[in-house]
């Protein structure tokens, strides 16, 4: 369905949780099965149940792909992961995007968009961009942009990692609407309305590095069976006594 207007319902097919970028222009989040039940039936909009089990298989199959480009590999959430690229000075990073990109659609069929910069936050904005950016192909390395300044201007200071809808309203309200804006915030300002994680998120906007990589826990290798019962178990007070034993 790649290209296609496709939208995922929730578990009891109430509303849409998620969309392609194709469906974004037709339907809104949230919106509900029976409010957008004509551009199903006009065949202008493809519509599916959630299925959490295989979107947790194919999130571990990129991130097992993803694995194979960096030792560093932290998984965000469900669609979204970091990769710590320091030490690979002696690669192109746009090149090596291009090629994570290509190596997780081939082996997954996910398309992927790859964000790098040298902060978390300016990576997740660069990724924002080349998703949305035909130009850019998928990949977008800031350090390769001479004006990443003029490139934050374009950018919705909601769009900024962790800012969220509260903080968004209370710096719309101070007049910030940019991300480049932000980044040029008065430090004891944005540490007085919105505390140590806000100047962090301003500190990253300007190029240093405050949130730390969190790598992938190791998946588990043995699994322990132990019986605590020589019979079956039917009565809450035979279960009680057990645990009040132990």
């Amino acid at each position: 369905m790649e290209g296609k207007p496709v939208a995922v319902l929730s578990n009891n097919d109430g509303c849409v949780v998620a969309r392609s970028a194709e469906a974004k222009k037709l339907v809104p989040m949230q919106a509900t099965l029976y409010s957008i039940r004509h551009l199903v039936q006009q065949k202008r909009l493809h519509v599916f149940s959630s299925n959490p089990v295989l979107y947790k298989d194919m999130s571990r199959r990129v991130i097992e792909t993803l694995q194979q480009f960096s030792p560093e590999v932290e998984q965000y959430s469900i669609d979204e992961a970091f990769l710590g690229l320091s030490g690979f000075t002696h690669l192109d990073l746009t090149d090596y995007g291009h090629t994570i990109r290509r190596t997780v659609k081939q082996w997954t069929n996910i398309p992927v968009s790859v964000g790098i910069a040298p902060t978390k936050t300016l990576a997740k904005i660069a990724a924002h961009v080349a998703k949305r950016s035909q130009a850019t192909n998928g990949v977008l390395n800031l350090e390769t942009i001479d004006d990443v300044d003029g490139l934050l201007a374009t950018i919705d200071v909601g769009e900024v990692w962790g800012i969220g809808r509260r903080n968004k309203a209370k710096l719309l309200q101070a007049g910030i609407k940019t991300a480049l804006q932000l980044k040029q915030a008065r430090d004891s300002w944005i540490k007085k309305r919105f505390g140590i994680f806000g100047l962090r998120t301003v500190l990253e906007l300007r190029g240093t590095p405050c949130f730390a990589m969190e790598p992938v826990a190791p998946p588990k290798k043995m699994r322990i069976v132990s019986r605590s019962f020589g019979h079956l178990v039917t009565e809450l007070s035979d279960l009680k006594e057990a645990i009040a034993k132990r």
